[in-house]
């Protein structure tokens, strides 16, 4: 058996940090290290000043140590919750910044992201972050591009949302270093159906993106969303909120950056790819119910938004059910020393607004 370099892995948890995403990114890990019989991956937790850090939940987290006791390593990640602004340290900036000079992979979960950019560490990069901040880093951070992602992997900046998507893109990263079958595996230990990627995006609630000001834009929107089968024409769609055609037209340029028709097609087209990954429904069937008049048209619109046929995604997503049992077989799982977070175990989509952009 080859042996493998172990990447190693530091946790840096702040107060009311959220304990299902910190769980989501440490648990792949373990597994990672139990399926392949080696310790690919070691971790560390730490807080800024060592001492025990309180969950979003009122769970205490005794941490490895302090931000400057922690070993050496690889990747660093923020693991940030509610209350981010406040939990922001002198200290912590500081050596996040050393981190960087020495060309360390750096990482913000749930709302970590924050606390990279007020370090000025995510100028010039795209990030995630949980939905509920999306506005609010994009007015204070204008350098920092904010995608809706689940998860968003920039050079050497890996940030994720929060809940279970920390989990997709630590399968991400191990499947990227070690293997597709390994990540695969792993999902399947953890009875993960589907790992979803960087073109998965949120489900952001309109009133986050555009506030409460415009509820007529929400109230059309919602009328797309609830029908995709039998979609609604234009100049229903502005009789409904009392507006003309034209006067629709100009409100999704402004706000959504996109025609009507355009930002319809998306919404369309993302709930065809859920189908498609999350169901055994037929291509041809599948277009009916996203609203597509033949299987041509379709498939065209889905090869030009996604980059790939809607046949070829189905395949790879066949692919995926087949490899875990696989490597099962072949695995030699090796114990692994329990840590305090191996008892802690604790979204439609929708499209991002940089991606709105037609």
């Amino acid at each position: 058996m080859k042996v493998r370099p172990v990447t190693h892995v530091v946790f840096v948890l702040l107060d009311q940090f959220t304990l299902i995403s910190l769980a989501s990114a440490v648990e792949p890990l373990r597994m990672a290290n139990q399926l392949s019989g080696q310790e690919l991956y070691r971790w560390h937790t730490a807080s800024c000043d060592g001492n025990p850090v309180w969950a979003s939940d009122g769970m205490p987290i005794t941490p490895d140590g302090s931000i400057g006791t922690v070993p050496c390593a690889d990747i660093v990640f923020v693991c940030g919750g509610t209350g981010i602004q406040s939990t922001v340290t002198r200290e912590l900036v500081k050596w996040l910044r050393t981190q960087a000079r020495y060309s360390k992979r750096l990482g913000g979960i749930c709302t970590g992201s924050w606390v990279l950019a007020r370090a000025g560490l995510l100028d010039g990069f795209e990030c995630s972050v949980h939905w509920e901040w999306l506005a609010a880093m994009q007015e204070a951070f204008p350098r920092v591009s904010l995608s809706s992602s689940l998860f968003t992997l920039d050079r050497d900046r890996l940030t994720s949302s929060g809940g279970t998507a920390p989990m997709d893109m630590m399968l991400h990263l191990i499947g990227r270093d070690h293997g597709h079958e390994l990540s695969a595996a792993i999902s399947d230990m953890f009875v993960y159906e589907r790992m979803r990627n960087q073109q998965d995006h949120q489900r952001v609630p309109l009133k986050h993106m555009l506030g409460t000001q415009q509820p007529k834009l929400q109230e059309v929107v919602a009328l797309m969303e609830a029908n995709l089968e039998e979609p609604i024409n234009l100049d229903q769609l502005a009789e409904y909120v009392a507006l003309s055609r034209r006067q629709l037209e100009r409100m999704f340029q402004k706000y959504l950056h996109c025609s009507p028709s355009r930002y319809y097609l998306r919404l369309r087209l993302i709930r065809a790819r859920q189908l498609l990954k999350q169901t055994p429904i037929s291509i041809v069937e599948l277009a009916v119910l996203c609203g597509f008049v033949s299987t041509p048209h379709f498939s065209k619109c889905y090869r030009e938004y996604f980059g790939v046929p809607p046949s070829d995604e189905r395949l790879v997503t066949d692919s995926e059910r087949t490899l875990a049992p696989k490597l099962m077989i072949h695995a030699v799982p090796t114990p692994m020393p329990m840590s305090a977070l191996d008892q802690a175990r604790g979204e439609s989509t929708f499209a991002s607004i940089k991606n709105l952009k037609s």
